[in-house]
């Protein structure tokens, strides 16, 4: 017997019942996307591996552990995208953009990390990216967090997400944070587990996010990087709060919030749900001002946020939103005879014609009538059209609305008025 085949660990084949989801998904997140004047942008799934090296930092859990990276027939060290910012970014810069005034781009497609797969965790898995370059102010600072939550709100699931928000300043501020959170976690290391042990002077930052409770409880006496910021970007902190209270925007100050790329500056922010389990970050981003220097651009400031489809999917579905079955099929034609199966064919060319948006399903199954009709109702179908012996003499289609069971003999040029009636409600 032959081994059978399996999809790699981690990753995942999609069907309709999911991908019915992700299609209206994509369809708000473009309105939304396209109302604050975004463009999309289509980025290679492969980068060379120097520029994460470069933009995550060296000692993330990404470049440690968790790229995909491979050498081609050339020798160079190529990576399949962990992320989508470094890659927005490097096109921006070899496409020479960063002249422009109006740069707002967003993206869709699949990334890759080698991590342990779990609920809402996947190896490869699929993100919306945004990302603005050129403007510092914190006005869009704001409008990231008016344009997520309306999202939210156009999804029905703004009441299901906590807004968590921090500043973590300049890098300057960092190091200075980092010596003494190391101090301090060193006087307590026989209770650290063994995976922040090994995080205690690689990406000592990490240990913040622990799951584990006994070092949540250690943390609540840690020192606070609220306290090594500079007041710069305490006091712009300040004001993006303020702004956020007069519209009304809910968010939870967590001074633990760090995030795991080294890029990030200043504002940063998670919306999270309690209701998909230990992988709770729906959506996350922050501000990114030093990134396109470092890769070799001009000075330019910038901000984005990504959102896991996977975990918002896991969201929809858990609150039965979009739970409305979708119709696979809007119209199924049943011919009786091989004789008549030429007709069938040629009036679903025609209707396809007429009505180009419409599912059209022409049953070619030896199975009785009957198990067609069932397919029929099952494929959840408007309607089914019947052609047989006597429809091509009187020449009328027998048409039934399967929904109301109701049955019509119409004319070709009636049954063309009666599906316009039916399916332009």
């Amino acid at each position: 017997m032959n081994k059978q085949i399996n999809s790699i660990r981690g990753m995942h084949d999609y069907f309709s019942e999911d991908l019915d989801i992700w299609h209206k998904l994509e369809k708000k997140f473009k309105q939304v996307l396209n109302s604050y004047s975004f463009e999309e942008i289509r980025l290679p799934i492969l980068e060379k591996t120097e520029i994460f090296q470069r933009a995550i930092g060296n000692v993330t859990d990404i470049i440690e552990k968790e790229m995909y990276s491979f050498y081609d027939k050339k020798g160079n060290s190529l990576t399949l995208r962990p992320e989508g910012t470094v890659g927005c970014v490097r096109a921006i810069i070899q496409n020479n953009l960063l002249h422009k005034k109006k740069l707002k781009f967003w993206y869709l497609g699949p990334m890759f990390r080698y991590e342990r797969p779990q609920k809402g965790r996947y190896r490869q898995f699929y993100q919306l990216g945004a990302e603005i370059f050129g403007l510092s102010s914190i006005d869009i600072d704001l409008e990231v967090i008016l344009l997520t939550n309306r999202l939210w709100k156009i999804l029905g699931i703004n009441c299901y997400l906590t807004l968590e928000i921090n500043s973590i300043g300049l890098q300057l501020d960092r190091i200075k944070y980092q010596k003494e959170l190391v101090l301090f976690l060193e006087k307590h290391k026989s209770f650290l587990d063994e995976e922040s042990k090994r995080r205690l002077y690689s990406n000592p930052f990490r240990i913040l996010d622990s799951k584990n409770l006994n070092i949540q409880n250690i943390l609540k006496k840690a020192p606070l990087l609220n306290n090594f910021i500079n007041e710069k970007s305490l006091n712009r902190f300040d004001n993006l709060c303020h702004m956020m209270n007069l519209y009304s925007i809910e968010y939870k100050y967590n001074p633990n919030l760090i995030r795991g790329l080294d890029y990030y500056n200043d504002t940063v922010f998670e919306w999270k749900s309690d209701l998909i389990g230990a992988q709770n970050t729906i959506c996350a981003g922050g501000r990114y001002n030093s990134l396109v220097q470092e890769l070799g651009g001009i000075k330019k400031s910038a901000i984005g946020f990504a959102i896991g489809i996977e975990r918002l999917i896991l969201l929809i579905k858990s609150l039965n939103i979009f739970s409305k079955k979708i119709e696979k099929i809007n119209i199924y034609i049943i011919f009786i005879g091989e004789e008549n199966k030429i007709h069938a064919i040629n009036l679903s060319e025609e209707i396809r014609d007429i009505y180009p948006k419409l599912k059209i399903f022409v049953s070619f199954s030896n199975c009785s009538l009957v198990k067609k009709i069932k397919h029929a109702v099952e494929s959840l179908s408007r309607i089914a059209i019947l052609i047989g012996p006597n429809e091509i003499e009187k020449k009328y289609y027998l048409t039934k609305e399967l929904e109301t069971k109701k049955e019509f003999y119409l004319f070709k040029s009636e049954l063309m008025l009666k599906i316009n009636s039916i399916f332009s409600k």
